[in-house]
């Protein structure tokens, strides 16, 4: 479990990939190693860009930056020993502003787009609706790559299971704007005929009947939220594929994160089978908080303390070794289950929390490759 004399080429490994997505269960560093890793590339020179969709603020604390503004904020490499052409910039996604600013861009008409903002329903989806704060990242993370100056994009995810929630949100959204549901209402395929006007009549009449009940006039801000939405349906559907391929795309590269406990083994292990029933591929694990090499016991021998402090540092040696033997085990158990060409890195734990700048950029220099 030695790592090699040579820091980890974190850059070589990347190549020319585009996206970098980290992923992992919570709890594990991974918007702490996002950074680290965004960081670390811009300081050798590439222009980078690093979102988080995670609603945790760590990220942008630890960039020093302001939490509210959602758009691309520029993060100061002073006194890290950036090389020419460093830039990096970071941000937070924000689901809404995200959302109103493609009706803004996408809408048919000027009335249109105030009509759509200043819908009722509109407000309601685009502040609560599960799946919304997915896509919209996907929308934001498109808008990312389109930007010609950024040579790469880190993407910090959010934890565990809504990480793949996330992932799968291009092919939630393709099979939406396909679904019964959406013919219901006549946005795809104009008046509805058959069994599946009968079906629309059924519903007008449950909602005519609630709204006789509440006084919500539902029907109506149904009819008016699809009408103004008619003709940007198209649009959405063609940027979901866009970001579904972006997604499997080869030039984008998936780290998946964990640190070296016997549970954390366990989580990554399911956490790739469940990507490769998306159909993606692990291309890095990344352990975070390796813990640090122990001091040479013989220089315990010769020092100049009284023989029981001596004794009391043995014992803490001894069980800093027992502690270090558990984590090889867990490194050991993840290099067995995972495919072998895979490729492990590790990053060292700190002994605090990463608070600065400084402190991530050491994280990014100190990666180094795991031996088998």
């Amino acid at each position: 479990m030695k790592p090699p004399a040579s820091s980890f080429d974190l850059a070589r490994e990347l190549g020319d990939r585009r996206l970098v997505i980290c992923l992992g269960p919570g709890g594990v560093g991974k918007t702490t190693l996002s950074a680290a890793i965004a960081i670390g590339d811009a300081l050798g020179g590439r222009a980078v860009d690093v979102m988080t969709v995670d609603p945790a603020p760590r990220l942008l604390d630890a960039l020093a930056l302001d939490a509210s503004d959602a758009e691309p904020q520029p993060v100061a490499l002073d006194g890290l020993g950036a090389r020419r052409g460093a830039r990096l910039r970071a941000l937070k996604l924000d689901p809404k502003a995200t959302f109103d600013r493609l009706i803004e861009r996408h809408a048919p008409s000027p009335a249109a787009r105030d009509a759509i903002l200043a819908d009722r329903i509109y407000r309601n989806l685009s502040n609560a609706m599960a799946g919304v704060a997915d896509y919209m990242a996907m929308e934001r993370l498109l808008e990312l790559t389109r930007d010609a100056t950024t040579g790469r994009i880190v993407l910090d995810t959010p934890p565990a299971r809504e990480a793949l929630d996330f992932l799968d949100a291009p092919r939630r959204m393709l099979d939406l704007l396909d679904s019964r549901a959406v013919a219901l209402l006549g946005v795809r395929h104009g008046a509805m005929r058959g069994p599946l006007a009968m079906l629309d009549l059924a519903a007008r009449a449950v909602l005519s009947a609630f709204d006789r009940l509440t006084g919500l006039h539902l029907l109506g801000d149904v009819q008016s939220f699809v009408r103004n939405f008619g003709g940007m349906y198209a649009g959405f559907a063609a940027r979901a594929a866009e970001a579904q391929a972006l997604i499997r795309d080869p030039r984008s590269f998936i780290v998946l994160v964990t640190t070296p406990e016997a549970e954390r083994v366990t989580q990554a292990r399911e956490f790739s089978a469940a990507l490769g029933a998306l159909g993606l591929a692990v291309g890095a694990i990344a352990i975070n908080r390796l813990m640090p090499a122990p001091p040479d016991p013989a220089a315990l021998a010769s020092a100049a303390i009284t023989p029981a402090l001596k004794r009391k540092l043995a014992r803490n040696l001894e069980d800093y070794a027992a502690l270090r033997a558990r984590e090889a085990g867990a490194i050991a158990a993840l290099r067995a289950v995972m495919p072998a060409d895979v490729p492990l890195i590790a990053a060292p734990d700190l002994g605090h929390e990463p608070r600065t700048l400084a402190d991530l950029a050491a994280i990014a220099r100190s990666l180094h490759a795991v031996e088998n």
